[in-house]
């Protein structure tokens, strides 16, 4: 009886050590996406996806490991390296946040057990695609060899620049916003087909459907970077529904700052990136209890 009780015991906490990794329980229904990104994941999983998620009754851990304009070169190059130069921003399954410095993207890896990995080319190079093929070839089979087989890869489609935008990077699309969107689109596709990722999030088609409606071109603080509001949403909503696959409960929840009819094309916008991730869809919204389309 007593052998028996002794080995029912190990086998308990052999239990209980496979269910905590890093101090924190694991959730089966919890989901844990981790973005190894820049200013542009910033704008758009550290504001509003946790809230989005929340009002939808849904549990998420959202990672996010930030180096202000960072390329796909540099995140191979710290890989290789293994250098602790990441703030690791971090948001429980709690809405708890939290910012840890000099952190390295294995160490983030190793924090959580992820459910998703997501990657993007810093804004100037987005539709490049050939500055995408070595550092990505390198950094995807390093997180092959970390992760194993259970973890899902997403490409985070990002946006093109407002037309006054005075960012340097603009030169490389002609300083066209048009020209710069079907560039990234072109990329994204490719980097999704060669590279194959389970999951691509179509922010930048969901901020260009957005810009058809009333809202115009009005969605970014400095001509890059996304509006603090209305902006961030969009692309909040747009992960939302890649990841859960419904739409975002705009009705539910949505920012200070973003009226109802704004929320409205928020959604719209990102179901209909969801749908036609490499399309612009021309939007029809009502505003200010008139229905148009720009």
């Amino acid at each position: 009886m007593y052998k028996i009780k002794y080995l029912l015991t190990i086998l308990f906490i052999g239990l209980t050590s496979l269910s905590v990794v890093y101090g924190q329980s694991v959730n089966n229904d919890t989901l844990r996406v981790l973005a190894i990104g820049n200013s542009f994941s910033e704008d758009a999983v550290e504001q509003y996806l946790y809230e989005l998620a929340d009002a939808a009754g849904k549990k998420i851990v959202i990672g996010n490991l930030y180096i202000g304009g960072a390329p796909l070169s540099l995140h191979w190059e710290n890989i290789q390296g293994n250098k602790e130069t990441y703030r690791y921003r971090k948001i429980t399954a709690d809405g708890l946040k939290s910012t840890h410095e000099q952190v390295s993207i294995l160490t983030a890896l190793q924090s959580e057990p992820w459910d998703y990995v997501s990657l993007q080319q810093a804004s100037p190079l987005s539709g490049k695609f050939d500055t995408y093929v070595e550092p990505l070839a390198g950094i995807k089979h390093f997180l092959d060899s970390v992760q194993g087989p259970d973890v899902k890869f997403i490409w985070h489609q990002t946006w093109a620049y407002a037309p006054n935008s005075t960012h340097a990077g603009f030169a490389n699309y002609g300083k066209d916003q048009q020209q710069m969107y079907d560039a990234i689109m072109k990329a994204s596709a490719e980097a999704k087909e060669q590279f194959g990722f389970d999951l691509l999030v179509p922010s930048g088609t969901a901020i260009q459907d957005a810009r058809t409606t009333f809202l115009g071109d009005n969605l970014t603080r400095d001509g890059y970077h996304l509006n603090l509001h209305i902006g961030r949403f969009i692309a909040a909503c747009t992960w939302f529904e890649s990841l859960f696959g419904e739409e975002a409960p705009t009705d539910r929840y949505r920012p200070e700052g973003v009226t109802p009819e704004e929320a409205e094309v928020a959604k719209e916008a990102a179901h209909a990136a969801v749908k036609r991730p490499f399309k612009v869809t021309k939007l029809k919204v009502k505003a200010l209890g008139q229905e148009i389309a720009k």
